[in-house]
């Protein structure tokens, strides 16, 4: 898959809203992951975010720090997330969701390559600010990768063009500050969030940090494109198995989709 597989689902879609689940790559082994990646791509995931496990993952709260140590105990790493994409070979576009530095580590050229012969569509490198590294940022996008930004309610609006001017793929909103997790309710101001990144851009806006039911995915669908849910997924796989995630996953897509 490439950049332009993240674009024609969006074109597919049409005004239908999206469901983006995040999973910890290989937790809580690599077999049940693998399992989990198809599972969610079955209970109608339109696009999936697959973390990679870093040792200081300081932008997430428990339950993805839990999973993240769980997985790098279970001896993943970089390869074996190529590895996993590869064999899950999921009906929708992949997402990568990493820190720079097990990127940096791995070899930036290598990775990119790896990637896309593995059937990644896009890349979030979420500690890399815009226009930090314009070489890496220009080697991703060079590599036919979707570049996916992150952007956080207190970026401004001269941040905010700056940050979006070499996006690709989609936006991905930080529906609060903090770490990731679920939380209670969606944040009031959040259709007021969207408007604003719609007015920089014209890539759809996908909403993130805190969205745990179906209730709150519906809510923040009423806004955004899409509607990324990670905390929530990870908890119930820990908890209730596979099944319970899936079952998860299923009442959020009927949520977000409808």
């Amino acid at each position: 898959m490439s950049e332009n597989a993240i674009a024609e689902r969006w074109r597919a879609l049409g005004t239908s809203r999206a469901l983006i689940p995040y999973l910890t790559a290989g937790f809580p082994t690599f077999d049940a992951s693998l399992d989990a990646v198809r599972r969610v791509a079955g209970a109608g995931a339109d696009f999936i975010e697959i973390g990679v496990p870093f040792s200081d993952p300081l932008a997430d709260g428990p339950t993805i720090q839990r999973t993240t140590h769980t997985a790098l105990a279970q001896g993943m790493t970089v390869p074996r997330v190529l590895e996993l994409v590869r064999k899950a070979a999921a009906p929708v576009p992949i997402i990568i969701m990493t820190y720079l530095n097990p990127v940096l580590a791995y070899g930036l050229p290598r990775f990119v390559t790896e990637a896309r012969a593995a059937g990644v569509a896009g890349v979030l490198l979420t500690d890399l600010p815009a226009g930090a590294d314009p070489a890496i940022e220009q080697t991703v996008r060079g590599s036919g990768l979707a570049l996916i930004r992150l952007v956080a309610p207190t970026t401004d609006d001269a941040r905010l063009h700056a940050a979006l001017a070499g996006a690709t793929g989609f936006v991905y909103l930080i529906s609060r500050l903090g770490v990731t997790g679920a939380r209670d309710t969606v944040p009031a101001d959040l259709d007021a969030q969207v408007k604003r990144i719609r007015a920089a851009t014209r890539l759809p806006v996908a909403v993130g940090f805190g969205i745990g039911t179906a209730a709150q995915a519906a809510a923040a669908a009423k806004s955004a494109n899409g509607v990324v849910v990670g905390s929530a997924l990870m908890d119930a796989l820990t908890k209730d198995g596979i099944a319970g995630m899936e079952r998860l996953a299923r009442d959020l897509a009927a949520a977000v989709h409808a």
